[in-house]
């Protein structure tokens, strides 16, 4: 078996290549990534010379690039995206350019391949925000109701998907996916910009209350969940994929990573809103669970744990992925 996967060098994809590689050796991986800033090669140190594994620096939105990685492909796993809400605000237009235009090329290259298998990654941020009030959770019939340039970038990426499908054949399956934490994830999220800011003796920012909820999912369950996708789900079908049970806001995370690093909530600091923020995510995962037998294995406090460890323990990634332009986004962003 033969996969391209796209934006195999970032925070999911990188950990997707590596939970692949080891779960099926004997499969070829061809990683396309264009390395922009949240791409580090590092994370993928451990297999770079494996004989199976290849990469190809390019990117989605360039046609030629795209057909040349497509030879040969068996499945296509499309990781590949602008995913940052903020910056989003800030520049609309890198994430129509990569996330519709380059999913665009890539659907019409898998086409023209006849791959057998599109699988496009996507986030539970399409269906909109939910009410802190009440117990509702997104499923597959929820509808789409994007409320920032980033998800509504991704929402026009799921609607070519299914037109693919629909109008051509291309045989696809989705997944729509919470919140992500764990190893390689760039700083500017939430968790590891709370974790090295604390390790850099710094305030962490959070904006307004801090009582926005969000759907935590450990990065190595969403991979198994890709993978039971890709091998049992169902062509043309979307799946759900989340990690909590409970609510759990922002000011609480930041406050159990405190306690986790023996610090105290000085650290935290409030900082202005940002535009149009979603107030709670919630995902029912009830169908990959009851048609695919996949659920969520690694408890999230256990598991931010030992996320916390690991950006402890590799110090010199973060740091040198905390430098110069990281640096002036970050004080636009959130002040000096």
């Amino acid at each position: 078996m033969k996969l391209l996967v796209t934006g195999g060098a970032g925070f999911i994809g990188s950990n997707f290549i590596l939970y692949w590689m080891k779960k099926y050796p004997q499969d070829q991986i061809v990683n396309l990534d264009s390395l922009t800033y949240a791409g580090n090669l590092e994370n993928l140190k451990e297999i770079e010379k494996n004989p199976n594994y290849s990469f190809i620096h390019g990117d989605i939105c360039d046609l030629d690039v795209v057909e040349r990685s497509m030879v040969g492909v068996d499945w296509v796993v499309h990781f590949a995206a602008e995913s940052h809400v903020d910056r989003s605000i800030k520049e609309p237009s890198p994430f129509v350019m990569t996330n519709v235009i380059g999913t665009h090329f890539l659907l019409d290259a898998s086409l023209k391949n006849r791959v057998k298998k599109f699988h496009h990654i996507s986030t539970d941020e399409v269906y909109g925000s939910l009410n802190l009030s009440d117990q509702s959770k997104f499923n597959e019939r929820t509808n789409y109701n994007p409320r920032s340039p980033y998800s509504a970038s991704k929402a026009g990426s799921d609607h070519l998907v299914r037109a693919y499908n629909k109008t051509y054949g291309l045989p696809i399956t989705i997944t729509n996916c919470s919140n992500n934490f764990g190893p390689y994830q760039f700083p500017e999220k939430f968790i590891p910009l709370a974790i090295t800011n604390i390790l850099e003796n710094k305030k962490v920012p959070v904006y307004g209350d801090g009582l926005y909820v969000r759907d935590w999912l450990y990065v190595l369950d969403h991979c198994h969940a890709i993978d039971l996708v890709l091998n049992k789900g169902k062509v043309g079908e979307t799946y759900l994929v989340g990690g909590m049970t409970n609510d759990i806001s922002n000011l609480e995370v930041i406050k159990k990573i405190l306690k986790i690093m023996g610090k105290d909530e000085g650290f935290i600091e409030h900082v202005k809103d940002r535009l149009g923020h979603d107030r709670r995510y919630a995902v029912d995962w009830s169908k990959i669970k009851n048609e695919l037998g996949w659920r969520p294995l690694h408890n999230f406090d256990e598991w931010l744990e030992k996320t916390v460890e690991w950006y402890k323990a590799n110090e010199k990634w973060w740091k040198d992925v905390k430098t110069g332009a990281y640096q002036e986004y970050y004080k636009e962003q959130y002040g000096s």
